[in-house]
């Protein structure tokens, strides 16, 4: 069932959403070559705790899953597309990672996610990011009370198949606030005026997830990490949006 925020939740979710965007930029300017996931991870978490609120991700156990989540961040290398768990691989010059993060505040959840270099990437890299981010934008303008979720994905597959990337079909974004993960569906592909419609309230993270190569996936030993089958490189990007009868107003800055 789709759950309508209404004005008090809102403005929740819009506070949570600027605490968690704080955080993930903070961690974001920490991480370094030679610094492990478990580092990565620990780093945010003691900014969550030290601002009062509560990770999302730690001891979350999805529908369908075995185990729980261990970990507060999601930490995914190079071909890890999303869910990587923290581990003790040390990053290295030029490689790229996914940082993708959630918080409890006020009894509301909110999700982001980024990618980013590690010192000199490679130009292939820094287009795949500059690309993966631009989808994301394009994708939350096609996000307007009136429109439907098959618009989100039209407008981000539309974008990411001009420059021949893979687009993961499997996972999507969500509806999120009550939940960490909510109704409505949101897929990074699609056609207009499919799925969902969107209604002004709705709160939804949209989230694409790009390959440089094919689009094929695979789940990793640690039955969380989601992998490029081809073993190439994979970012994404995630903000959690308020849908309008206009423009939709980002909730993660």
């Amino acid at each position: 069932m789709i759950k309508i925020k209404n004005e008090k939740e809102i403005q929740i979710i819009r506070e949570g959403g600027g605490r968690l965007a704080k955080v993930l930029y903070e961690v974001a300017k920490g991480v370094a070559v030679g610094m492990t996931k478990i580092e990565i991870d620990k780093m945010a978490e003691d900014l969550i705790v030290a601002g009062g609120d509560i990770p999302a991700f730690k001891n979350y156990k999805p529908d369908g899953a075995k185990i729980a989540f261990p970990a507060v961040l999601c930490v995914s290398v190079n071909d890890e597309i999303v869910h990587g768990i923290p581990n003790d691989y040390r990053l290295r010059e030029g490689d790229i990672v996914g940082l993708d993060l959630g918080i409890k505040y006020g009894g509301m959840f909110t999700d982001m996610a980024i990618t980013i270099g590690i010192g000199e990437i490679s130009k292939d890299a820094r287009k795949l990011i500059e690309v993966t981010s631009q989808s994301l934008e394009v994708g939350i303008l096609a996000a307007r009370g009136g429109a439907y979720t098959g618009d989100i994905g039209h407008a981000i597959e539309s974008f990411v198949n001009a420059y021949g990337y893979g687009i993961v079909r499997e996972l999507s974004g969500h509806g999120v606030g009550h939940e960490i993960h909510e109704e409505p569906y949101v897929p990074n592909f699609g056609r207009p005026r499919t799925g969902v419609k969107l209604k002004p309230g709705m709160v939804i993270a949209i989230e694409p997830m790009i390959n440089i190569g094919g689009d094929a996936i695979v789940l990793g030993a640690d039955k969380f990490t989601y992998k490029t089958r081809d073993g190439s490189l994979s970012a994404h990007f995630e903000k959690t949006i308020l849908i309008r009868e206009g423009e939709p107003e980002i909730l993660t800055p």
